[in-house]
């Protein structure tokens, strides 16, 4: 599975278990602990004969968890595989590199939200594309500059088109 703590992304496999002794894969990296999970998501982990204390808190999606050790918190969120399936396969959804909007599969431009030169804040809508009869706002993930637009009002797009580009 796939966890995100973070900006970092892992693979975690588990590979097996018996009682507290565990063997997990991390990154393709094999390790070897002994995992007693107490109330309340409390948990010791020792591993190489150091011990570690954690506590896991759940936050309202049953997946994200901010996790407590002695010195740090983070954040951390558990993606299993139906969820990465479905997120990969989201069709309506853009990829936002840090550089660029792009839309992934084919549509028309119905409303541009914006002009170049904007400055534009994370979470705010650039661009409306119909798909399938269905109309996506596409949103920037940063706060960000409009530096150029691709596209026109009612013109088609097509799958992985950029349609953005930001600065």
């Amino acid at each position: 599975m796939e966890v995100h703590i973070g900006n970092r992304i892992i693979d975690v496999e588990l590979i097996s278990k018996e009682g507290n002794l565990v063997r997990i894969s991390i990154d393709n990296v094999v390790y070897e602990v002994d995992i007693v999970m107490a109330e309340n998501g409390v948990c010791s982990i020792i591993y190489e004969g150091k011990c570690y204390n954690a506590e896991f808190t759940h936050s309202d999606d049953g997946k994200k968890y901010i996790v407590n050790t002695d010195l740090i918190s983070f954040p951390v969120e558990i993606v299993d595989p139906q969820t990465k399936y479905i997120r990969s396969r989201r069709k309506d959804e853009i990829d936002q590199f840090q550089d660029r909007l792009a839309s992934k599969i084919p549509g028309k431009v119905v409303k541009i939200l914006v002009k170049e030169g904007d400055e534009v804040k994370a979470g705010q809508p650039v661009i409306i594309v119909e798909a399938m009869k269905m109309q996506n706002e596409y949103k920037v993930m940063n706060d960000c500059i409009i530096e150029k637009i691709l596209v026109k009002e009612g013109e088609n797009t097509v799958g992985d088109q950029t349609l953005v580009i930001l600065k």
